[in-house]
């Protein structure tokens, strides 16, 4: 029954007796959401004694009951018996009720969605009869296109004919279209019919040896840029011209009218996205150092309506376009974006959090193609300078053909009610996402285009440049981290590595060393940006340039229970990014700056690296042996991450004894971490008239032009082991010393001002 309700949902293993039981169990749809007949077995021949025992276990259920029931089979109409049993305790139900519950909710379900189809199929197969006669009709008596006299056949051209041809095949895929896209969301779409070809055209290429993007060979012109219901079916499909702006609807409901309103947009989003990412599409302008490329928003006026709503006027765009190569296949990229969790985790320094609000389509035939989901996100720029962007958007998939997806993006200008608000506030995503096509080997070319509007005035104007340039959260940014978050699986996940690590290390101990130096960097970023965890943000008069965060940890796995202050500020340095990274995760010159390492240089005992380049690894410090103050009971994680966009350093002191049982491939949730770090970005200035971070100009203040970068700066410690302890203003005291000691303690190793 579990296997067929799940089957029953995606519309799949159609029952040809549905129609059959329609009829008897339309009236008795209703009860499946209030009453449960529990263990109804037997025969109608029983005796008296045996129908009353059945009667017994009828069992209606509260409206309460219902709500919840409904609320956690909308999550998970599959729950295991964990799952049920934590239900019937809550509900107050017992665990074979709720079971019970569950596969009648299913049944019905697959009821109604057999019923529908049998509907849907018989009115196809009466519009083919129709069509079908029609066609014979005009056979009879063909028409010259020329004169409108009588015609033989050998008068139309062969083009003519295949044009027909066509013509009716599109004409039947819009049709079938109308009716999928009605049962997928429950009412009928209206427009459906009206909607007319808008890349017939269009020919999407992805670069034959042009642009810096070569080896790729370019689709086939006319490429389908629709939603393809059609199973296996990757012809042209007609586009919605243009898409209802969707204001004010509330994401928690996915009634099938919130879901008539985000079909068009995903289908208009994906439309627009396939046209931005043509190669010489001349809505794209080269930036002046000739890398990368920023959207000519004139010509993107003039060539794209706003599907919505107009901008904001305080609002300002940032677009930008990259291309890449990357080491995994385009089906590997598209679960990764398409699991929630995943798709955090890959991006865990840009996405500070990531939530799956509701699925509007599920795809096909159990497939990611065609699968539209409403999430929220809190994109992050890692600065206390700059605010977290929230968006709920729309992430639509689609397969154009084989081995070529798109995943594609747009805001959608809600909120959602209950205990958690999301509010649209400083931005909106515009459409957003990647293009990606196999290659041989397992490799895979991508084009990635991010297009965002937001609030600067809400940015520090030292931040500003960074951000209007796309840097921040740019696309050669996203397409960095998918490079360097891959080659760190496939070099973790390798039986053998070139890492400097203690004899015997084995590809089980390497994968438990780097899932908590993931979880630390995570908690890093958490603490710089104010993401993930409930933080309370503390406002002390004499505290202007440091931004005080507090939260109470009750003891979750990885983290010890008490109060957590974390403490993060940026300066502006008048070096290279390259020199800053170089310098602050050298373990020889560490003693320069971090007032928790001992005196004299740290010994690395333990390197373990995630891709090519040598500044992206994982490794374990410790007080040299010939340290005067060493501490041999401590060990310190670092975790360093670099490229181009800008370079990210985090370590954390960890007990050696819970550092030896993860070294042996132990739970990594036995260590407790407390991560402090560096952020380090380009400053994007681009003259000498940019101000610094006290009004007066770059080049008045340091002699010289930009060239140099952002540095931010964060601590986390815990200032009491009890979570209702008050945070007292010594603890503020020791964070802003800890922080001004190391700051110092860097403009003296690199002897800047």
């Amino acid at each position: 029954m579990e296997g067929l309700g799940e089957r029953g949902m995606r519309g799949e293993n159609f029952d040809s007796g549905a129609m059959t039981r329609g009829t008897r169990e339309e009236d008795s749809d209703s009860k499946f959401g209030s009453d449960n007949i529990e263990g109804a077995s037997g025969n109608d021949h029983d005796g008296p004694e045996s129908k009353s025992s059945r009667m017994k276990k009828y069992h209606r259920h509260t409206s309460y009951q219902i709500q919840e029931l409904e609320g956690a089979f909308k999550d998970n109409p599959h729950p295991d018996e964990k799952a049920r049993l934590e239900l019937g305790k809550r509900l107050n139900l017992e665990i074979k009720q709720v079971k019970f519950w569950f596969q009648n909710r299913r049944t019905q379900m697959k009821t109604q969605l057999d019923r529908y189809e049998n509907a849907i199929l018989k009115q196809e197969n009466d519009r083919l009869r129709i069509e079908n006669i029609a066609i014979k009709e005009a056979m009879r008596s063909p028409v010259c296109g020329n004169c409108g006299g009588q015609a033989i056949i050998g008068e139309l051209s062969m083009e003519e004919h295949h044009l027909r041809i066509e013509n009716a095949r599109l004409r039947e895929e819009l049709n079938r279209i109308s009716l999928l896209a009605n049962k997928f969301l429950g009412r009928s779409v209206t427009g459906m019919a009206n909607m007319r070809p808008m890349l017939a055209n269009s020919n999407l290429e992805l670069a034959v040896g042009r642009n810096s993007f070569g080896g790729l060979s370019s689709l086939d012109a006319g490429l389908s840029m629709g939603l393809d219901f059609c199973y296996g079916d990757s012809s042209a499909l007609p586009i919605v011209a243009s898409a209802r702006p969707v204001h004010g609807v509330n994401v928690a409901d996915s009634s099938s009218e919130n879901k008539a309103l985000f079909l068009p947009l995903a289908l208009a989003a994906m439309d627009e996205l396939i046209k931005l990412a043509q190669v010489d599409n001349p809505l794209w302008l080269t930036n002046p150092d000739g890398r990368g490329e920023t959207l000519n928003l004139e010509e993107y006026t003039r060539s794209f309506p706003p599907c919505i709503g107009m901008k904001p006027s305080n609002f300002i765009t940032e677009a930008t376009r990259e291309r890449g190569t990357l080491t995994l296949s385009s089906m590997a990229l598209v679960e990764a974006l398409m699991d929630v969790n995943r798709y955090a985790d890959l991006f865990s320094s840009m996405v500070g959090q990531a939530a799956l609000i509701a699925v509007i389509s599920l795809g096909i035939n159990g497939t990611l193609n065609g699968a539209i989901q409403l999430m929220y996100g809190q994109f992050q720029v890692l600065s206390p300078l700059v605010p977290v962007r929230r968006v709920n958007f729309l992430r639509f998939c689609k397969q154009h053909a084989e081995g070529v997806w798109a995943v594609v993006d747009i805001s959608v200008d809600t909120f959602r009610e209950g205990p958690s608000t999301y509010e649209y506030a400083n931005c909106r995503r515009l459409p957003s996402g990647c293009i990606v096509q196999d290659m041989p080997s397992g490799y895979s070319k991508v084009i990635w285009i991010e297009h965002t509007e937001y609030d600067e005035n809400s940015i520090h104007r030292s931040f500003r440049p960074l951000v209007r340039s796309g840097m921040g959260l740019s696309a050669a940014k996203w397409i960095a981290t998918i490079k360097r978050q891959w080659e760190c699986y496939t070099m973790i996940m390798s039986p053998s590595s070139p890492n400097r690590e203690q004899a015997g290390i084995t590809a089980s101990d390497r994968k438990s060393v780097t899932l908590l130096a993931q979880r630390m960097t995570k908690s890093f970023c958490a603490g710089v940006c104010a993401t993930m965890h409930e933080w309370d943000t503390i406002r002390i008069g004499n505290v202007e340039d440091t931004r005080l965060l507090v939260r109470r940890s009750v003891g979750n796995p990885g983290e010890a229970p008490g109060v957590i202050l974390s403490a993060s500020t940026t300066i502006w340095m008048p070096l290279s990014q390259q020199h800053l990274f170089d310098f602050l995760r050298n373990e020889h010159t560490r003693s320069q700056w971090d007032p928790l390492s001992p005196d004299g240089p740290m010994e690395e005992m333990l390197q373990i690296s995630k891709g090519q380049d040598v500044g992206n690894c994982i490794s374990l410090l410790r007080a040299s042996a010939t340290s005067p103050n060493g501490h041999q009971n401590t060990f310190i994680l670092q975790e360093t991450s670099t490229d181009s966009t800008g370079s990210l350093i985090v370590y954390a002191p960890v007990d050696v004894p819970a550092m030896n049982v993860v070294m042996t491939g132990g739970d990594s949730t036995c260590v407790g971490i407390l991560p402090s770090g560096f952020s380090v970005v380009p400053d994007c200035f681009q003259d000498s008239v940019e101000s610094n971070f006290d009004g007066t100009s770059i080049k008045e203040s340091t002699g010289r032009n930009s060239k140099g970068s952002l540095l931010t700066v964060s601590f986390q410690i815990l200032v009491s082991n009890s979570p209702e302890a008050k945070l007292t203003m010594e603890s503020v005291d020791t964070v802003n010393a800890l922080i001004s000691r190391t700051l110092q303690g860097i403009k003296a190793g690199l002897q800047c001002s």
